[in-house]
């Protein structure tokens, strides 16, 4: 890989060129123990595996240590928590490990907005690119029609049972819901940043159009079926909590679910080939599973049960990866996704960059397209050291799970020794192990100290527990994680979300499920703006939404949208196709 020069060749060129030597899917299946009649092809570049056959082939298998990849809060840039993945994959590799990793699929909103791939990057990334950031295997593509197809039937029902008398109805077979058009809780999904479509009116016309009524999109990641396929353990668990989620409420309060419109099951149809896992590798040839869908902001961000399952029982260690920060992205893997597994963490890394500690310490303003303030290419100790009050923050919260953090510092080549040995200073007197890692110049040779180190967390005992108990109340599940996670004084509820959680604590069908919080990935607060580790604030709760197919309630706090905007410079302004070649140019 010496002839790949990051600082020279943009990622796509990087990725090009490392396709022309990438192992294919027989070799890869081959070198990772599954075989021919597992794998589904999807083209001479990508499979899906049949998870369900590997599974019941090597279920006694002993379980891979197993690594969660988690981050400090970023930058609006990010911090390279997919890339640092990556890197530490090839590291483990480079240490002769037999490896596996798990990440999740791109979204095309940040693919063509402002961050671009989640394929990592640099020499730290999974090929084939192009495919990978675009449609892929057709996951994202298919929760976005399961769910339209919700709405479509949602609608419909409507406008017929306006326009039908009980007679008519039940001529077309129809059962009367009595949907309150006030009172639905889903809206249209599509899978790019269109701040244009969060509020819309449909069903303008005539009575056959449809039924009149205000409506918006959401980003087609933060849908409740993406966080069941995050979830389900296998087609029959999809099956059932597909059934289950609630759409609406009719006039007289009761629920209007899936089934109740007879659209689960076709649902279920859609989303048929999203069960397995999708198989690329890594520019040095090791395996990754790619399942489920990216933003812990405003969703699980997980990459899927399913997927942990059949690497940890397929290599000795198995890297995966939560979203954003560990406030939201680590918080919701330890106490939502290794509750549903049952799989839970030998280490945890968190991702920092002394780019982020710097602004967290009081740096200039880091804004997407801008050039970066010379504060962040020069060396700066205090502003280091004021930043890494975040650190210790995300260091706290996965001991509080009880499992070894490992800080790793994401090497930019602006980084001087003295910043690093800093960083990695203050991770050890908090109780970190860390590491300096050049994954992105150097691919998995420059991880190679983050691997050994790595290595060694997974030997540490561990004490893993969960941070609140099921059967606590809803209104203290949500207390300790503003205050033992993100560090808040207290939360306030409005007049509404009051209301709203007053209900929810009377619905028995709720006990025992877990809080998945829409929060900005910003801010260890519910304000971008606060940055660092803020102190002395309330979380404000404006509202919950319940994923009863998910299996868990959704507070939402402060501002924060599901449907991201783009941006006034996006990624698609840069994507091409060479029409010689028929390549895709520009990602990164």
């Amino acid at each position: 890989m010496t002839t790949l020069d990051p600082k020279t060749m943009a990622d796509w060129q990087i990725a090009e060129a490392a396709e022309a030597k990438m192992k294919s899917i027989g070799q890869l299946t081959e070198d990772l123990g599954i075989l021919p009649e597992e794998v589904i092809p999807m083209g001479r570049q990508l499979a899906k595996i049949d998870y369900n056959k590997v599974l019941d082939r090597l279920g006694g298998r002993p379980t891979a240590k197993y690594i969660d990849v988690t981050a400090i809060t970023p930058t609006p840039l990010g911090e390279g928590k997919s890339t640092t993945a990556v890197g530490l994959i090839d590291g483990l590799g480079q240490l002769g490990k037999k490896v596996t990793g798990a990440l999740r699929q791109p979204s095309s909103g940040p693919t063509f907005n402002i961050k671009g791939s989640a394929a990592g990057g640099g020499l730290s990334q999974c090929i084939p690119l192009a495919p990978f950031s675009i449609r892929f295997t057709g996951d994202i593509d298919s929760i976005t029609n399961a769910h339209n197809l919700c709405m479509v039937a949602l609608t419909a029902r409507m406008q017929h049972e306006r326009n039908y008398d009980d007679e008519r109805l039940a001529k077309s077979k129809l059962k009367r819901l009595d949907i309150d058009p006030d009172r639905i809780h889903m809206k249209w999904v599509i899978d790019f940043c269109a701040q244009s479509l969060r509020n819309i009116t449909i069903g303008q016309g005539g009575k056959m159009d449809g039924y009149h009524m205000d409506t918006g999109f959401a980003i087609t990641v933060s849908s409740e079926l993406m966080a069941i396929l995050s979830v389900a353990r296998d087609l029959k668990d999809l099956r059932e909590r597909i059934g289950k989620m609630v759409v609406a409420h009719s006039r007289s309060g009761k629920e209007i679910t899936t089934a109740d419109l007879e659209v689960d099951g076709a649902m279920t149809a859609w989303m048929l080939d999203t069960i397995n896992p999708s198989l690329v590798q890594t520019i040095e040839g090791n395996p990754v599973f790619i399942h489920a869908g990216p933003f812990a902001n405003i969703a699980i961000g997980q990459s899927s049960i399913i997927a942990d399952r059949l690497a940890t029982k397929l290599g000795d260690y198995h890297v995966t990866e939560s979203g954003f920060g560990a406030d939201i992205g680590f918080e919701k893997f330890w106490n939502l996704k290794c509750r549903m597994s049952g799989i839970t963490p030998d280490a945890v890394v968190i991702v920092a960059t002394i780019r982020a500690l710097k602004m967290h310490g009081g740096g200039p303003t880091v804004k997407p397209g801008k050039p970066l303030d010379e504060a962040y290419t020069q060396e700066n100790l205090a502003l280091v050291e004021n930043g890494c009050g975040n650190l210790i923050a995300h260091i706290e919260t996965v001991k509080k799970a009880g499992v070894t953090p490992v800080v790793c510092v994401n090497g930019f080549y602006t980084d001087t020794q003295a910043e690093v040995d800093l960083v990695k200073k203050v991770a050890q007197e908090n109780g970190a192990l860390a590491a300096y890692s050049q994954h992105w110049l150097k691919g998995g040779e420059g991880a190679i100290e983050l691997a050994e180190t790595v290595v060694k967390a997974c030997e540490e005992p561990e004490d893993f527990h969960f941070l609140y108990d099921l059967n606590d109340s809803l209104k203290t599940k949500v207390e300790k994680i503003a205050t033992e996670v993100y560090g808040a004084s207290g939360v306030d509820f409005s007049t509404e979300a009051q209301k709203r959680l007053s209900e929810l604590e009377q619905d028995p069908d709720l006990k025992g499920f877990g809080v998945c919080m829409v929060k900005t990935h910003l801010s260890l607060s519910h304000d971008p703006d606060m940055k660092n580790r803020p102190k002395n604030f309330r979380l404000p709760i404006r509202g919950f939404l319940v994923y009863k197919g998910a299996g868990f309630i959704v507070p939402l706090a402060g501002d924060i949208k599901l449907m991201p905007g783009t941006a006034s410079n996006p990624a698609f302004r840069h994507i091409d196709v060479d029409v010689d070649s028929g390549k895709v140019t520009g990602l990164f």
